[in-house]
């Protein structure tokens, strides 16, 4: 009986630690991809506003094919020309990707008020030298 109650007892809390360290694992996949397609779409737009959307799109995208659902999404973009020179030529375009998950099965007498782990990737881009000309 005592054997019993003692692999009760080390099983559930090793079972939680095993699934809780997935759950990171799958969320920092998620945000490291996240970031590396949010930089690639940011640095093949047109212009800065477009990147910029389509950044936080690629970005949610990639997160729920990632299965993160229902993780909340924070883009940045950061250019080494500063801004309204990002897409010029010998520009270097970082994105960076903010988020968390959830802690699975946390109890809500242990939460304290937070229950995520946060993630964060960032992605750099170089824009090439040669630039195609934009016609306006």
């Amino acid at each position: 009986m005592e054997f019993v109650w003692l692999g009760i007892v080390l099983l559930v809390p090793m079972v939680w630690i095993v699934i809780s360290v997935f759950e990171v694992q799958r969320g920092a996949f998620a945000v490291s991809s996240a970031a590396r397609a949010a930089g690639r779409a940011y640095a093949l737009a047109p212009d800065e506003e477009t990147g910029l959307a389509r950044a936080r799109e690629v970005a949610r995208f990639t997160l729920t094919d990632q299965g993160g659902d229902d993780m909340p999404l924070e883009v940045e973009v950061d250019c080494s020309l500063g801004p309204g020179n990002c897409l010029a030529g010998t520009s270097v375009i970082t994105v960076t990707i903010t988020s968390h998950v959830q802690l699975p099965l946390f109890p809500e007498v242990l939460r304290g008020g937070e229950t995520g782990f946060a993630l964060e990737s960032s992605h750099t881009v170089p824009i090439g030298q040669y630039v195609q000309g934009r016609v306006e």
